[in-house]
């Protein structure tokens, strides 16, 4: 494997939180009588953030109210979200022998960082991960290129040396903002036909492949 750094996206890409993502989003929608949203169109807002989420599902654009949602998906998800995620079985022996081959390893995801540590916690220590940039860490969120870069500044990395692992279309833009390599993984709500659109390395049905 020719790159000093790997990248991972979070959601459908190392971890299944659909369960919980549906739960807080149902909850919020539910308490401002938006009752007609079906879970599948809330899994496939899955990597957008969460105010372009709230606005795909309801057609409000007002960024008040969408932020006033915001707020109470947060408040839901400290409730639901990290007992309601898990891991993919090849997740943590690849993260494991990334590390041991001298592999460089990160999160860039719209999810909150310190929610990503609060569930990797239970299952590797802190050190594990080079970097972790979440949705609290950047102004402009996928596919803005701007996480890519931050954490190749702080891992004293280039474009050349990274590749990126994502399940969705938005993960697939970053790269390509990013001017970095991509390996899309189909274990999301985005289809191997639609990942093929975009320029990759190689498109994958599990973390498991990755290792080639």
């Amino acid at each position: 494997m020719n790159y000093s750094t790997i990248l991972f996206d979070f959601d459908y890409t190392l971890a299944d939180s659909s369960r919980g993502i549906v739960t807080c989003f149902q909850n919020v929608l539910c308490r401002h009588n938006y009752l007609n949203i079906s879970d599948e169109a809330i899994k496939r807002t899955i990597g957008k953030t969460l105010e372009d989420s709230f606005a795909l599902l309801t057609g409000v654009t007002d960024k008040e109210q969408l932020e006033a949602w915001r707020k109470e998906y947060v408040k839901e998800a400290d409730s639901y979200m990290t007992v309601n995620t898990l891991l993919y079985p090849d997740t943590l022996p690849v993260l494991k022998e990334l590390k041991q081959r001298g592999i460089k390893i990160g999160i860039l995801s719209t999810k909150y960082r310190y929610r990503i540590k609060e569930f990797f916690d239970n299952y590797l220590p802190a050190e594990s991960f080079d970097i972790i940039i979440g949705g609290e860490d950047v102004e402009h969120h996928k596919p803005s290129p701007e996480g890519l870069y931050k954490a190749m500044k702080s891992l004293l990395v280039s474009p050349n040396d990274v590749l990126y692992v994502g399940d969705s279309i938005v993960d697939a833009e970053t790269a390509v903002a990013g001017g970095v390599d991509f390996v899309g993984v189909t274990s999301g709500m985005t289809t191997r036909e639609e990942l093929k659109c975009f320029p990759n390395r190689k498109i994958i049905s599990n973390l498991g492949e990755l290792l080639f």
